[in-house]
């Protein structure tokens, strides 16, 4: 079945750095020549990316294959969940949206069908085409009470024959408990693939977790291949909200504020990391006390946009953007931020609040802020996922100052947004990559009459910093002060950032972690002479 060889990277719970561990490894092998790829069989994220097919997948494996070297691919993430609400999610299969599922009908019969089909397709495509292919498993794999139904974790590494490596969180506590408790509860032939174990996130002096060690190891008969130090801010695109209680660390030189209203259903919050890596004082608000006066405010995307405009009333935080936009503050919607900035949205089916409704649909409107001349509708089951290049037309003092540059972005949404009053369109859509660069009478987004409300359906509307350099240029004039550098944005966007961080990662994975021995493990012996040099 299989020309190339697997690795396996587990964990003891969610959030423990699988993501980053498996960028990692994928990095130190293309840059020892061994053609590599990642791999999720399943990924609950509201964080997604669109490949160059149109097809949408999880942003941390798009990141793992820029790690790699390669363009990413839907056969790296087949099956993509985006929770809704409840215990309902939207299901993502093989990049395209398949429909709407109770956690309970997902594990007791998708698991079994359609999703174990399509893993196994994605493992055979991407093992027939690379050297090596390094895998991200899902949460825990002793998840005692969903066991059979796991297609993410041990299932995966008996497909592929794989080694499996398990990363413990030690700044979490309890990490001898919880890789002790995760080995044990595994089943014997299960527990046999997994052949070491990570220590990660560590603080202070290794010497002192010696003894512990040692009888980690006498206790699981597992070896313990590496400790892994704390790397303070690492910027790199975080996997799913978990991430985002970490922005609080960062310590940022610059003076001008951005406001981000943290809705329920946040979607793609990697939107705002260039304007993290950039300096930026980025404070992310859910309610009024914590807004304050920011220089500018950014309602980000959002999964369930009915539901996150009714609790942005709740919260009374719709009055206070009202008052940020009376006092003159730009403000920034993108995605489903950009359809809570209309007039009204409509959601014929009930889309957006969760399960289709099949019988008799009723009707639902909600008014939107009004700071746009937009309506939005939700009349259909589809959802438009596309790379695009696309030109700034928005005329006042921000996009004004760029008209004429082009961007490169992505759409994923759902609903469909006209422009309904005096506001004229932000962008215009120049090329789509599906199935193949073509051009695209489309336009985007809205801009208010004065310039300073900008909605638009891009994501990825900071990463080469055309719009934030245009931003801050406004700020800073406004307030005063010179204007702030937006630095490492120069020449390649957010990638450069990226660029920095994994260097820093591999370098601290190879003093270390023995990945020598993991990839002599793994059967990469021939392919790894060199690697932890």
């Amino acid at each position: 079945m299989k020309r190339g060889k697997a690795l396996m990277i587990q964990g003891t719970a969610s959030y423990v750095g699988k993501t980053i561990i498996v960028a990692a490894i994928c990095r130190i092998l293309s840059q020892a020549g061994v053609k590599v790829a990642p791999f999720k069989a399943q990924n609950m994220s509201l964080n997604s990316y669109v490949t160059k097919g149109g097809r949408e997948i999880a942003r941390a494996q798009a990141f793992q294959a820029f790690a790699a070297g390669i363009e990413p691919r839907v056969e790296m993430n087949p099956i993509l969940l985006k929770p809704k609400g409840g215990t309902v999610s939207q299901v993502v299969l093989m990049g395209k949206p398949y429909r709407d599922i109770s956690a309970k009908e997902y594990y007791a019969d998708f698991t079994r069908n359609q999703g174990l089909r399509a893993v196994r397709k994605s493992l055979k495509s991407l093992l027939r085409e690379f050297d090596a292919v390094v895998i991200e498993g899902a949460g825990s794999p002793a998840e005692i009470n969903l066991y059979s139904q796991d297609i993410a974790n041990m299932k995966v590494a008996g497909l592929t024959n794989a080694p499996v490596f398990l990363v413990a969180d030690i700044e979490r506590g309890g990490v001898f408990a919880s890789a002790v408790g995760t080995i044990c509860l595994l089943p014997p032939e299960d527990r046999k693939r997994v052949k070491g174990i990570i220590i990660n996130k560590f603080h202070g002096d290794p010497t002192i977790l010696e003894s512990g060690l040692s009888k980690l190891e006498e206790r699981t008969g597992k070896p313990v291949l590496g400790v892994v130090p704390y790397i303070e801010n690492l910027d790199l695109p975080w996997e799913d909200s978990m991430s985002l209680d970490d922005l609080r660390s960062y310590e940022r030189r610059d003076n001008i504020n951005v406001a981000v209203i943290r809705l329920p259903f946040m979607s793609n919050s990697t939107d705002i990391h260039p304007l993290i890596a950039a300096g930026l004082r980025v404070n992310l608000v859910k309610s009024v006390s914590e807004i304050g006066n920011p220089d500018v405010l950014i309602i980000p995307g959002t999964k369930n946009t009915m539901h996150d405009l009714r609790w942005l009333r709740k919260e009374r935080l719709d009055d206070q953007i009202l008052r940020l936009r009376r006092s003159g503050v730009p403000i920034i919607g993108i995605c489903g931020g950009y359809q809570i900035l209309g007039k009204e949205i409509v959601d014929t089916l009930g889309l957006e609040d969760g399960v289709e409704k099949i019988e008799m649909p009723t009707e639902a409107k909600i008014d939107g802020l009004g700071l746009l001349d937009i309506t939005t509708k939700f009349n259909r089951y589809k959802k438009k996922t596309r790379r695009v290049r696309a030109k700034v037309i928005g005329a006042g003092p921000i996009l004004g100052s760029v008209l004429g540059k082009l961007i490169s972005a992505y759409e994923i949404h759902m609903g469909e947004t006209r422009l309904v009053g005096t506001d004229k369109s932000s962008f215009k859509i120049l090329k789509a990559n599906r199935k193949g660069l073509h051009v695209v009478p489309h336009y985007d987004g809205a801009i208010s009459n004065d310039g300073l409300v900008i909605g638009s359906y891009l994501h990825g509307l900071f990463d080469d910093g055309t719009i934030i350099g245009a931003l801050l240029g406004y700020l800073a004039q406004r307030k005063g002060i010179k204007r702030a550098d937006t630095g490492i944005f120069n020449k390649t966007g957010i990638e450069s950032t990226w660029e920095e961080s994994l260097n820093l990662l591999c370098a601290t994975l190879r003093s270390n972690v023995d990945i020598d021995r993991i990839l002599n493990m793994a059967g990469i012996t021939a392919l790894s002479a060199g690697v932890s040099s």
